[in-house]
């Protein structure tokens, strides 16, 4: 039977996502969920309880409540507590002048009024403003969804992104799949939500739903950007857990047709329209451009590159005839050390003779590639995600000339959002290493258009070396080729440090799987030492730069990277370890969800998402914030916390972003960046790179990881651990063939 308990709150002895555990000043513990702000601010608060009484294994006696209320003046502990931007003075002032109902009505209409107030200027405002939504449509939703279980974090999250929205209960009670378009909110929560709240397992929304959700998630995870109907439908069994219902899909299938959600192409594949869109129109765009003639450049060519200062060899100079012949657009595709850099240069001063310098632009997709592609041709250079926010207002770029370097990385419906950007009449190069990694998300684009010779295209593949010790590009290119490199030479940029287990085919034989599992552990730790070795060595001059306030030379001087997140050797462990010597006496630190993010630490960004964010000059001096979209994979600097305010600054040099991060956002968006996924550094380059080799990420090991992860390096790469790993790694192809729209048209 429910009773009632009355109490203050002493201390708490365990508290995780919102659920907790306390003892009263009276001696009784209680225990349950309280989700309307952290539960650190109720500690002392007088509370009325209504629950049961029951046994707990490891407390005793314990109340466990099903509700919580705080016994003083609801709206000044909320204001005071909760609401960001009240102190405890402001909060009984503005209490005691109108009246608690009268204030949450100008909270709620008429915020512009608190301006009266001394100490609430605009800033201010507005922080207040927004905590106020948060937390009102946190109480609302709060009261409505906790019968369902729904967990503080997931509250919070749907709270904040319907703080806008009117009767967010009513809408979420009609179709409790609109959560799916919260992001980090997939079908899966949304479904377990929907299924307590008793919807029936065959609702026409819920498989709608799912079926978006599977045909996009399997395109962006596997990297297609279409399916077969029956991989659809059998991975909708698995998700949906029942069977047999092919013609309930098919049903739903039309509707979504209908739609124009859902795109059916010959063959009976699949693809979510938008990326059946980007696709096409990709497809119809370069074949367009590669039927159009721009005329030419120069009438000698011969006497162009003559009077150059740059030296081409044959393969180079067809890439410049072609453009000064009249190609409108040029794949230029080349592996590690063939010139494409110096290929570039010569074309884009070419372009000059009728192009104006500010006529023409090069950019990629990290901001490090841009300054790369930049720094080398002596031409203007952003990333592709910049150039598009610049001129979002605009139908065109207002360029004669793009480069876009780095293609391979670039995935289908980017290149689509940045291509219907580029004026019709611009000549296009596109620049690009086949051999490297597909890119991240739905789509192949390069390598599509070099199979289907969509447009004209110029393959470099001699290799020009600066030395007989330098190496990089050599190793890399015999990787390339499935052959095993000569990797245990001397060389000035390339070293492999061996740490195999000895006799490892004969232990594997005699031992029992746990004790090799032992034996492979303590690899592992023998491998990370030799890695520590590399750090201690370098970690003097990483140090020098961030004490001279060169934040983009700091973050790209000296990095590890790993096929994996998990394991002793992935990226969560390693990071763990690397933060100890990169890091560790920090002022300030933030401890979330089992990581610690310290002040000074090196961090990555790790969702598409639009956030609140400045330009660096924009930051020092005050500027007003605006939404900015901030890209997975961009590499930061954490310079600030604010410990009041529970939030962290992030600089981003490569992109000259300042990013604002909530406490509770930093499990989500943020992580540790001493050691980053192979997938992650794409497009990337660090002055000294250091890769461990090992059989436990042998699932991973191909010719495309290991000579993307290789050609990151610009002065030094050591790869550290087991030698006929590596080897085997080197001998197996990469035969990653995406389904693709473009292949399909």
């Amino acid at each position: 039977m429910t009773q009632t308990l009355i109490g203050q709150i002493d201390k708490i002895l365990f508290e995780e996502d919102g659920f907790f555990i306390a003892v009263l000043k009276s001696g009784e513990k209680v225990s349950g969920t309280y989700f309307e702000s952290e539960v650190a601010h109720i500690k002392d608060s007088a509370i009325t309880l209504s629950g049961v009484w029951e046994e707990h294994k490891k407390y005793g006696k314990t109340f466990k409540f099903t509700s919580i209320r705080v016994n003083q003046n609801q709206l000044f502990f909320f204001l005071n507590k909760i609401v960001k931007g009240f102190t405890k003075k402001l909060s009984s002032e503005l209490i005691e002048k109108f009246g608690a109902d009268e204030l949450v009505e100008i909270l709620d209409n008429d915020i512009e009024r608190l301006l009266e107030f001394n100490g609430i200027k605009e800033k201010r405002l507005k922080k207040i403003q927004d905590s106020w939504k948060k937390f009102r449509s946190m109480r609302e939703l709060g009261e409505f969804l906790s019968p369902y279980d729904v967990s503080p974090v997931l509250l919070t999250t749907i709270a904040t992104a319907m703080k806008d929205v009117d009767e967010p209960c009513s809408k979420i009670k009609n179709n409790p799949y609109i959560l799916t378009s919260i992001n980090s909110i997939g079908f899966k929560r949304a479904d377990e939500l929907a299924l307590k709240m008793g919807l029936e397992k065959t609702d026409e929304n819920r498989i709608a739903s799912a079926m978006d959700y599977v045909l996009l998630n399997y395109c962006e995870q596997q990297g297609n950007s279409c399916v077969a109907k029956e991989i659809l439908f059998s991975e909708l069994n698995e998700l949906l857990m029942f069977s047999g219902n092919e013609s309930l899909y098919e049903s739903i299938l039309v509707q979504r047709v209908a739609e124009q959600s859902i795109v059916i192409m010959k063959n009976d594949r699949l693809s979510p329209a938008r990326l059946y869109d980007a696709e096409k129109f990709l497809y119809d765009t370069f074949t367009a451009r590669a039927k159009k003639d721009s005329g030419g450049f120069v009438k000698d060519i011969d006497k162009f590159l003559e009077e150059s200062d740059l030296q081409l060899g044959e393969q180079q100079r067809e890439a410049v005839v072609a453009i000064n012949n009249g190609a409108s657009i040029l794949f230029l595709v080349g592996y590690a050390g063939t010139g494409k850099s110096t290929t570039s240069k010569t074309i884009l001063q070419l372009l000059n003779t009728r192009y104006d310098k500010k006529e023409i632009m090069t950019c990629a997709l990290s901001g490090i590639a841009s300054q790369r592609i930049s720094d080398t041709t002596g031409y203007e250079s952003a990333t592709i995600q910049s150039l598009i926010v610049k001129h979002e207002k605009n139908d065109t770029f207002p360029y004669g000339v793009i480069l876009i370097d780095e293609a391979s990385m670039i995935n289908s419906s980017l290149f689509a959002r940045f291509l219907l950007k580029v004026d019709i009449k611009a000549i296009l190069i596109v620049v690009g290493d086949d051999a490297q990694l597909p890119p991240i998300g739905a789509g192949n684009v390069l390598s599509d258009v070099l199979t289907l010779e969509l447009a004209p295209i110029v393959k470099l593949t001699k290799i020009y070396r600066q030395s007989e010790e330098q190496a990089i590009t050599l190793i890399a290119n015999d990787i390339r080729r499935g052959e095993v490199p000569p990797y245990r030479q001397k060389y000035d940029d390339f070293e492999f440090v061996d740490v195999s287990m000895q006799n490892y085919y004969g232990m594997k034989n005699s031992m029992s799987a746990s004790e090799l599992q032992e034996r492979r552990e303590e690899n592992s730790q023998n491998i990370i030492s030799e890695i520590l070795h590399r750090v201690v060595e370098s970690i003097e001059k990483a140090r020098y730069r961030l004490n001279n306030k060169q934040i983009k030379e700091y973050l790209n001087y000296f990095q590890v990277i790993t096929p994996m997140k998990g394991g002793t050797l992935g990226t969560t462990n390693l990071n763990k370890v690397l933060q100890e010597y990169f890091n560790p006496n920090p002022k300030k630190c933030v401890k979330k969800g089992g990581s610690e993010f310290r002040l000074m630490d090196k961090v990555v960004h790790i969702k598409n998402e639009n956030m609140t964010s400045w330009s660096g000059d924009g930051f020092k001096s005050g500027e007003d914030s605006n939404q900015r979209r901030i890209f997975n994979g961009m590499s930061g600097l954490l310079f600030k916390i604010e410990e009041e305010d529970e939030q962290v600054y992030v600089f981003y040099p490569n992109e000259d972003v300042v990013v604002v991060y909530e406490y509770a956002e930093l499990k989500n968006y943020l992580m540790l960046s001493y050691a980053l996924t192979i997938h992650k550094v794409q497009g990337m380059e660090y002055d000294i790179v250091v890769i461990p080799m090992t059989f436990s990420h042998f699932i991973m090991h191909n010719t495309k990881l290991i000579y993307t992860a290789i050609t990151r390096a610009k002065h030094r790469c050591v790869l550290v651990g087991e030698g006929s790993a590596f080897e085997n790694g080197c001998r197996k192809f990469d035969v990653t063939r995406r389904d693709t729209v473009l292949l399909e048209l």
